[in-house]
């Protein structure tokens, strides 16, 4: 029996997603294409895969036990491919997600270097602040700012960055400069969406811990949250990778009382073996980023 691995991939894509419609998007085909791709897939194995509906796509006990290998299969059929291609360039696409900030000002500026060694490679960057989900989502690489919960997802921790307590002239001008602990009782913060509740963190000698505080703004990308601040909304706190651009528009405040240093981790989503062009990029970017956070971890 022989089956085509490119009905194969669009199998795992619409599994993932639930979705002909997004799985078709992210694959940039036709929906009818994505799904004759699965029917031959089907007729070639002699079994059903997937129950359709209007709303959703299942996978029949058949489906989930392809589902399992599949990635496997995949990733071997292009490491074979990959034998015969050693004198090649790389091609194909790379879909990868990046925090905004990382995204345009460290990772873009750089990219035409990529693109010159590999010219047949295409890269799909995604600069959001958002927390993708990187498996249905379809990525084959992100990087995360912070703690990391996705066990299916395999990583390279490329470091830490430390953090920086920022307030604009303005509000300080109109609020005071905090000295103390206590003089925060009378500041505002910027409220970041996806903390709970607006506070400011701070370690204390031995341990972090958070103070409640008011904030007058709530926002929900990284983008907005610095330009709150130098509107004069609050006190952030942020990263300090990249805060030189602001130097004339943030000031550094409370420097001896900064959140927990931040882990910046890259990830990719293909478990014990990832593609070459995958590999490439993710080592690419570790090249990138690791020299920088670790110049910002001696500099603290």
């Amino acid at each position: 029996m022989s089956f085509d691995l490119d009905s194969l991939k669009v199998f795992v894509r619409v599994a993932e997603l639930q979705s002909f419609t997004q799985a078709a998007h992210q694959l940039g085909m036709p929906k009818a294409r994505a799904s004759a791709h699965v029917q031959r897939l089907e007729g070639e194995l002699g079994a059903q895969l997937l129950r359709r509906s209007t709303r959703v796509v299942r996978l029949t006990p058949e489906g989930e036990s392809l589902l399992k290998r599949a990635h496997g299969f995949l990733a071997e059929a292009e490491e074979i491919a990959a034998l015969f291609q050693a004198g090649r360039g790389l091609r194909g696409r790379v879909r990868v997600e990046l925090p905004v900030l990382i995204a345009r000002e460290f990772v873009i500026p750089r990219l035409p270097e990529l693109l010159a060694r590999h010219p047949q490679l295409q890269l799909e960057i995604c600069a959001s602040d958002r927390i993708v989900a990187a498996l249905r989502e379809g990525f084959d690489l992100v990087l995360r700012v912070g703690p990391v919960n996705e066990p299916e997802l395999v990583g390279r921790r490329l470091g830490e960055a430390p953090m920086m307590n920022c307030a604009s002239p303005s509000y300080l001008r109109q609020h005071g400069t905090p000295r103390t602990l206590d003089d925060l009782r009378d500041h505002l913060v910027v409220h970041y969406a996806t903390d709970p509740a607006p506070v400011f963190e701070y370690f204390d000698g031995e341990t972090y811990n958070e103070l409640p505080m008011r904030s007058a703004v709530t926002v929900d990308n990284f983008d907005a949250y610095e330009a709150a601040c130098i509107a004069g909304l609050g006190i952030v706190q942020v990263p300090r990778p990249g805060q030189e651009r602001h130097a004339n528009r943030l000031v550094e405040i409370l420097p001896e009382l900064t959140a927990r240093p931040v882990p910046i981790t890259l990830l990719h989503t293909h478990g014990r073996s990832a593609p070459r062009r995958v590999r490439a990029v993710m080592t690419w970017l570790t090249e990138l980023l690791s020299p920088l956070v670790s110049e910002l971890v001696k500099s603290r």
